[in-house]
């Protein structure tokens, strides 16, 4: 057996100095002198050696030496391939109007060239081997064609400049169009070839990844099945809309806490990361196999990283189960999530719209205190707090029996509404309206003597309604005493009043405050009014780190 060369000495071989390789034997040193090769090609040199070892006729030597040289040759030529990131492909989107960035990997000091669209621009690859370059803005359209040329060409076909979309979370936004409502059909009529789908395979690390397995394809019944049924649904509304190309960049995991989403270096400096380090590694114990969606950063590393120097309109997450025992924490750790991804795209603040946590689990027959409920308040404080964020909500369309309901459609649909009132407004008088992108929302509360009196905003022309046409449900009243009991509840144009016999002096109102509600207040454009609570009263999480 002999001791080889490692691949970064091999790939050293392309340089100019090397002289002398030896290589170590059991018995014996054989030194072979290499010819100074400044510019001598690799087939000259290969022929040269051959004449060395075959005038000594030394064919074991010989032997040896081909089978070096031929890895020598192919670390070389793998050296000095331009490759590219998964992201980067055929038949991917660009984002429209945007100074996209374009990176891979190289030979050192290797001359890069793309061509896309009229335009040409030149870089060298780094010390390390990576390069990157800058492409001037494009407006939507396509398909074209972009040629990167080094020491080898690549040809990318099919390519669309459009708007992309990073689509995250945990498993309701993992779940598949085939798991959910009606999927012969919706699997049958996916034939929209301007959206394009990709997926990064389930990864967790401790370090961050440069790259992932995967591609972009056509959304197509053959692609479209085992894609996220959310990400779907709500790419396919604004295609529809807009008939802008959509790119839709899926990385999700069930079951995934929202502190393995942050970068770790941030996660570490967060208040509670020492508890959240301790509750980890006690998890741990109790399930040693377990918890590679559950380390702080962990995610991130491999599953942002790879990601996030590609250019974007915004993302759409829907996450929250998992750390809904940690409800109270969740009020800073998923904005603090929000801004640590804007840094890290380095793209302003882009949209970011979230779903707000389902009705799930058994209805109770009167009011109390739930996890899940605050839960969705810390995801509706961070759509108020956080710049350029929306809320989507789904407290109507749950399912008490599955944490995964099938109904992905419509929660599709209210995450596409946002993004069309917010990002894809028509100028004045060019069309129609936007319609209604949100619920009533809570905007005050007065007391009238036994009355309490709920003001709301996001109503429409046709005011507030109860979608069934019966008696509104779901308002809970309390007095000083801090005891809720359900309330008489009438609709008076856009204020609701309410009046409790067993609480004649009202102090606090709650709204759908629990794990699954019984609520039915709406707006005219069908979309269900927000949980809300108007009390500040400690709730069930508020120690929980």
């Amino acid at each position: 057996m002999f001791t080889l060369l490692s691949l970064a000495q091999c790939a050293q071989i392309k340089h100019d100095h090397l002289n002398a390789w030896q290589l170590m034997g059991q018995e014996k040193k054989c030194t072979i002198l290499f010819f100074r090769r400044q510019t001598v090609g690799y087939g000259l040199w290969l022929f040269k050696m051959f004449l060395y070892f075959w005038r000594r006729s030394k064919m074991k030597k010989f032997a040896l030496f081909l089978s070096v040289a031929c890895l020598v040759f192919a670390v070389q030529m793998a050296f000095a391939e331009v490759k590219l990131p998964a992201l980067i492909g055929d038949n991917m989107v660009l984002q429209r109007d945007l100074t996209n960035t374009l990176w891979g990997w190289a030979d050192v000091g290797e001359e890069i060239k793309v061509e896309f669209n009229g335009q040409t621009k030149t870089t060298k690859a780094d010390d390390a081997g990576k390069w990157s370059l800058k492409l001037d803005p494009v407006p939507f359209g396509g398909p074209f064609v972009m040629k990167i040329t080094g020491k080898n060409r690549i040809e990318l076909d099919n390519i669309l400049v459009g708007d992309v979309w990073v689509c995250s979370g945990q498993s309701n936004m993992q779940w598949s169009v085939r798991l959910c409502n009606d999927p012969e059909n919706e699997i049958a009529n996916a034939n929209y070839p301007n959206i394009r789908l990709i997926t990064v395979p389930l990864a967790s690390s401790s370090t961050p990844k440069d790259d992932f397995d995967g591609k972009w394809v056509e959304c197509s019944p053959e692609t479209i099945p085992d894609f996220s049924a959310v990400a779907y649904y709500f790419g396919r509304k604004i295609h529809q809309e807009r008939n802008i190309p959509i790119g839709l960049l899926h990385s999700s995991w069930g079951g995934s806490s929202c502190e393995t989403w942050i970068n770790p270096d941030v996660v570490a400096q967060y208040k509670d990361y020492e508890e959240i380090m301790k509750r980890k590694a006690a998890a741990e114990v109790q399930s040693p196999a377990g918890g590679d969606n559950q380390n702080a950063g962990y995610l991130y590393n491999a599953m942002i990283v790879p990601i996030k120097n590609y250019g974007i309109k915004g993302a759409i997450w829907y996450q929250g189960e998992t750390n809904a025992g940690r409800a109270y924490q969740y009020r800073t750790l998923f904005p603090l999530m929000i801004q640590n991804w804007r840094e890290e795209w380095r793209q302003g603040d882009f949209p970011f719209y979230f779903v707000q946590l389902a009705n799930f689990m058994a209805v109770k027959d009167q009011p109390s205190e739930s996890a899940w409920a605050e839960l969705r308040e810390a995801q509706s404080m961070t759509a108020q707090s956080v710049r350029n964020t929306g809320e989507a909500v789904i407290i109507d369309i749950g399912d008490a029996d599955d944490i995964h309901p099938g109904n992905k459609q419509d929660v599709g649909l209210r995450l596409a509404l946002l993004a069309l009132a917010r990002n894809y407004r028509e100028p004045p008088g060019a069309g129609m309206p936007p319609a209604p992108s949100e619920g009533p929302r809570f905007q005050s509360m007065k007391i009238e003597g036994n009355k309490a009196i709920i003001s709301y905003r996001f109503f429409t022309a046709n005011g507030l309604k109860t979608k069934d046409g019966g008696a509104v449900k779901g308002f809970a009243i309390a007095g000083a005493d801090r005891k809720f009991h359900w309330a008489d509840a009438k609709i008076d144009g856009m204020n609701v009043v309410l009046t409790c016999p067993a609480v004649p002096n009202p102090v606090a109102v709650r709204y759908a405050w629990a794990d699954n509600p019984a609520c039915n207040l709406y707006n005219g454009a069908d979309l269900p009014a927000a949980p809300f609570r108007t009390d500040l009263w400690p709730g069930v999480t508020i120690d929980n780190r």
